[in-house]
């Protein structure tokens, strides 16, 4: 394992953080809230973005334009069972999501909820580099690369490790604020 395919790696831990922080819902309207939430339709589970046209025509509302109307009341229990405090309002084609002011109490919920998501990707990231330098002490072994190449890659690795801590600590944050910001 190069250096490089430890930083692909580690990209791919914080494009999935961020895809986790994107669900979590704050006072403003995002269409990204509706990711995680699937319906059962045509015999699937299927994401609700490709069931309709969502969009945000005020701060704290989303639309779904529903293309099928049998699938209106399906989207509407999905949403209602998703936990995301949002009661549905639909009017035979067009689904309104009006998004409510967060309480102090849910507040702190979705802070915790978001450092545990920092948490897991930090485990994600250092498991990368676990196996990294497993990887150079296994080609050391090997007679591949010398001690000396070995050790500097596996300081090298643990810099990178160190960046993309730092940056999961900043992503999570910025989305705490987000998210304590009345």
């Amino acid at each position: 394992m190069d250096i490089n395919s430890v930083k692909i790696k580690m990209d791919n831990c914080i494009v999935f953080l961020e895809k986790e922080l994107s669900s979590i819902r704050t006072s403003r309207a995002n269409p990204s809230m509706l990711d995680n939430i699937t319906v059962e339709a045509y015999g699937s589970q299927t994401s609700i973005n490709q069931l309709g046209n969502i969009n945000v025509p005020e701060a704290n509302m989303l639309t779904i334009q529903v293309w099928d109307s049998s699938l209106i009341k399906k989207i509407e229990n999905s949403i209602i069972d998703s936990k995301l405090g949002i009661n549905p309002q639909s009017d035979g084609t067009l689904i309104r999501l009006p998004v409510p002011k967060l309480s102090e109490e849910r507040r702190d919920e979705l802070s915790k909820v978001a450092s545990q998501y920092s948490e897991s990707s930090k485990i994600s990231i250092r498991n990368v580099r676990r196996d990294g330098i497993d990887q150079l002490k296994a080609e050391e072994k090997d007679k591949i690369i010398s001690q000396d190449e070995q050790k500097s890659q596996s300081i090298d690795i643990q810099k990178i490790t160190d960046k993309y801590v730092k940056t999961i600590e900043e992503i999570v944050l910025l989305k705490k604020n987000e998210i304590l910001k009345v």
